[in-house]
């Protein structure tokens, strides 16, 4: 049994599902409206302030959760642009057969635009002090209030899952169907296709992490039933990916891997010589690329056309993995990323890259210092607003506090989950300038100004 692309690929959008596809804007097909919507949206501008690896810059450029997301979406759009030629030119009545198939490089670029939405502050440390709260935190004591599976959501506490939240969440006061996007957008950022307790599966790749809150449970069953995805037999609340999800998964892959070099070499933790050595694998014939580097007399042109050029050869080579695994992608039976599967000379170059991130980059004092920092003020947030909301006889203080938390993040939903998760909205959506600022404010660390 296979997905089919037919059913795959739909612009029906979440909320407005009558709605007639391209009746509203010919200027632009309905996954482009799709990119502009989220380029346009507060949650994206506010990846500004979030921390991709590196603390936020001083005087020195380096990427945050925004400039990264522009990238990923630049390099997944190649990717989709790519496998739709070389899938044309197999089936030149493509067109015909599958209309949308010509829009799988917008479709990809959207899903990465908005696959970094439902990160916190601090990067993925802030992932992990979310959770902590839960399991060694104030937070163990809310586990006998909700269900074996709220718990395992509210315990792991995930970005990507929170990504879907975010874009199709009723939230107090705003559009009721979220962002509206279409179905194969949302669908192409869900990584994980399955809830949280049958994830963390380290042996099947699909279910390594998990996709979607339990309040978004009944919200993914129904893109996943529009556009014919795979239920996997192995567990009750798992999908197999949709396709695309690939797609959108190699291009972050890339850009990650590559972009945190040229980052660490502007900051000064890795020369100029081991970002050379850990690029020119990618880079073709190494002589001849040695020369044109030995070219340029400014260091960052050098590694920006390393870059360039390792980039561009990854695209193609996850491209070319991604159209000649189509009938096991599409049955889902393709148990790794599209990076695993590239060449081996490209993967043996990729591994040695890895190993160099986790002792210079990863581990560098700066970030170190962003990680403990992280965990401190995303514990404090949590201790301070989710006692005041859940409480049922709130005190003076817990009215004051709780008058800091915009009603868009309020629930009518009197269940200590709905309440919790109304709280994570809040603070997970925070930059990490101001999760820092309030928690010391409402620490009594500083002041507010009373100029």
């Amino acid at each position: 049994m296979e997905m089919r692309w037919e059913k795959l690929l739909s612009a029906k959008r979440w909320g407005y599902e009558s709605r007639i596809p391209g009746t509203t804007d010919d200027a632009r097909s309905e996954f482009q409206r799709d990119y502009d919507r989220l380029i346009f949206s507060s949650p994206f501008r506010r990846l500004q302030n979030k921390t991709q690896v590196f603390p936020l810059p001083g005087s020195v450029f380096v990427h945050n959760r925004l400039t990264h997301s522009l990238e990923v979406a630049s390099v997944g759009r190649s990717l989709g642009r790519i496998f739709y030629n070389q899938y044309k030119k197999r089936y030149p009545s493509v067109d015909q057969d599958i209309p949308y198939l010509q829009e799988v490089g917008n479709i990809v670029s959207g899903a990465c635009l908005s696959h970094d939405l439902g990160n916190p502050a601090f990067g993925h440390s802030g992932e992990a002090a979310i959770s902590r709260y839960f399991t060694h935190g104030e937070g163990q004591q809310y586990q006998a209030s909700v269900t074996p599976e709220q718990w395992e959501d509210l315990r792991r506490f995930e970005g990507n899952a929170n990504a879907l939240r975010v874009l199709t969440h009723p939230f107090e006061g705003k559009d009721p169907n979220g962002f509206a996007l279409t179905y194969s957008t949302l669908a192409a950022i869900v990584k994980y296709p399955c809830a949280a307790i049958d994830g963390h599966r380290n042996d099947v790749h699909h279910l390594k992490k998990y996709g979607y809150f339990d309040s978004e449970k009944a919200v993914f069953a129904k893109i996943a039933e529009e556009l014919g995805m795979l239920p996997d037999p192995e567990v009750p609340s798992g999908y197999k990916r949709h396709p695309l999800v690939y797609l959108v998964e190699a291009a972050d892959d890339i850009c990650y891997n590559i972009i945190d070099l040229e980052d660490a070499h502007r900051l000064g933790i890795l020369s100029y010589g081991q970002v050379e050595e850990l690029l020119l694998p990618f880079c073709g014939e190494v002589t001849a690329m040695r020369t044109r580097l030995a070219s340029l007399q400014d260091l960052d042109s050098r590694v920006s056309l390393l870059r360039a050029k390792s980039i561009s050869a990854l695209i193609a080579a996850c491209a070319d993995v991604f159209v000649e695994s189509q009938s096991q992608i599409l049955s889902g039976r393709f148990e790794s990323t599209l990076m695993e599967a590239i060449p081996s000379r490209f993967t043996a170059a990729m591994d040695e890259i890895a190993s160099v991130s986790i002792q210079k980059i990863y581990n560098a004092p700066s970030v170190i210092q962003i990680e403990v920092a992280g965990y401190k003020v995303m514990d404090g947030l949590l201790e301070e607003f989710i006692p005041a909301y859940l409480n049922e006889h709130k005190s003076h203080y817990d009215k004051k506090l709780l008058a800091l938390m915009p009603r868009q993040f309020y629930t009518n939903d009197d269940s200590v989950y709905a309440k919790i998760r109304s709280v994570l909205d809040f603070v997970s959506g925070m930059t990490d300038l101001y999760a820092v600022e309030l928690f010391r404010k409402i620490k009594g660390i500083s002041f507010p100004s009373l100029d």
